[in-house]
């Protein structure tokens, strides 16, 4: 482990302890291939090494985040420097809390897959494997990224704090095409599991194979599968909206509910699990040197805690969660509970509905409300009397998260770890059934 990087930290917060009253220096060293997949080649292979540099600091309660990737470290220190001149035209912030006190944190093992390691020399074999798995299945094209990274995370504070941590991380998605069907599936882990890496050229060429018939369908309420890929971008929503400072800045449908009160179907539970060392978030201490733990946010349908750091826990009369987040807490890994149900079996039970495979460009209308819109990408497929029957094309499902969370009527007992551009915080996601849902056109 780089006990150099800890040591940066602390010259860095030596120099920061003679200008400002508090001050925490977290430092990530990434070492990352990047493999670009096009036309069922592998087009680029781009390494980089880089930093990147968190401070934050406060001076008479008054707060500065800054962020910044470099490879001067002296850089960080000057503007630092140039960020205390403006110190007076800054108000006090109202959500100002001390920096905990400093209390021991239990490390996490085995958050550092050895093989990533050679494979970053070297990343030929995942690609091989990612468009062998896919043309294999029949289709005509591949398309894609592999992303493979080692992290070392060290994080020093003015209440005492130094911590250190490295882990590797593995993500890959592939969109696939066949004739004018595409489908898509991604993975994200700490791992390089060659099985769930060549599933995701398996899944999406079953998308991109089930697309190929076309179908239509007239704006209305039905009956809708969400992948995976779309629970996973969906709950990563109703996870942010559980961050106590989105409460608290008026962006949440928990605004006008209690811990206790049910805000979902009794099938939806949803976890922050920063303790679950298969998933890439994970991590054993927040940005305030606070342990992490594994805690239910919704639990078979109630709402069992918002996300703190010290300063909403301050505001709100709660403790820290370990989710800090200087500023807005957050989630770091997403655990979704499964169900009894198979993929197959929610379609069997389906009469008249849509299976969406994949989303993108989900924007809210009213963040209190919930109401969103979100619009399918790749394959959407029709089912009727149990059987899928063609590709509808675009949809877009243009409804609210209470009614989503609260119509679940199935949740497959088979998750996926999913992360990708649409789903930034690693997520173990299942297929969901969901009833009544609002599906339009994307321009109408």
């Amino acid at each position: 482990m780089s006990y150099e990087l800890l040591s940066t930290c602390s010259a860095i917060a030596s120099k920061l302890a003679t200008k400002y009253d508090e001050f925490a220096v977290m430092i990530y060293e990434v070492n990352n291939v990047m493999s670009k997949i096009i036309n069922n080649q592998i087009a680029l292979n781009l390494s980089r090494n880089l930093y990147v540099i968190d401070l934050y600091l406060v001076r008479r309660k008054r707060i500065f985040t800054i962020e910044l990737s470099t490879s001067d470290l002296s850089q960080v220190i000057k503007l630092s420097d140039d960020i205390s001149n403006y110190v007076g035209l800054i108000k006090e912030s109202e959500l100002y809390s001390p920096l905990p006190e400093v209390k021991p944190v239990k490390p996490l093992s085995d958050i550092l897959d050895r093989n990533v390691e050679n494979y970053l020399n070297d990343p030929r074999q995942i690609c091989e494997l990612l468009i062998n798995s896919a043309i294999n299945e029949g289709v005509d094209r591949v398309a894609g990224t592999l992303s493979l990274s080692i992290i070392t995370k060290a994080l020093v504070g003015s209440n005492g704090f130094e911590g250190l941590e490295r882990g590797s991380e593995v993500t890959a998605y592939l969109r696939v095409f066949k004739d004018d069907s595409s489908g898509q599936w991604a993975y994200g882990g700490r791992s390089a599991d060659l099985r769930s890496l060549e599933e995701v050229g398996r899944k999406a060429a079953h998308y991109a194979l089930l697309g190929r018939k076309s179908a239509s369908i007239t704006p209305g309420r039905y009956d809708v599968i969400l992948s995976p890929l779309v629970v996973g971008n969906l709950f990563e929503l109703v996870a942010m909206m559980a961050s106590a400072f989105y409460v608290l800045s008026g962006f949440s449908i928990f605004m006008d509910v209690k811990q206790g009160d049910k805000v979902a179907s009794e099938l939806v539970t949803l976890i922050d699990s920063p303790r679950d060392i298969e998933l890439p978030g994970s991590t054993a201490f927040d940005d305030e040197g606070v342990e992490t733990y594994d805690k239910e946010v919704i639990s078979n349908g109630t709402l069992k805690t918002l996300l703190h750091n010290s300063k909403t826990a301050s505001k709100l009369g709660a403790i820290s969660t370990g989710n800090a987040g200087w500023i807005v807490p957050r989630a770091w890994n997403i655990v979704i509970g499964t169900g009894d149900s198979g993929e197959d079996e929610m379609i069997k039970e389906v009469k008249n509905g849509l299976l969406i495979s994949n989303n993108w460009y989900t924007r809210f209308q009213n963040y209190v409300e919930g109401t969103f819109s979100t619009v399918s990408r790749d394959a959407a497929l029709l089912i009727r009397n149990g059987e899928v029957v063609g590709n509808v094309g675009r949809v877009r499902i243009a409804d609210s998260l209470r009614r989503l969370l609260n119509n679940v009527r199935l949740i497959s007992r088979e998750y996926y770890s999913i992360k990708w551009w649409e789903v930034t915080v690693p997520t173990k996601a299942p297929y969901m059934l969901v009833s009544d849902i609002n599906i339009t056109r994307p321009f109408e």
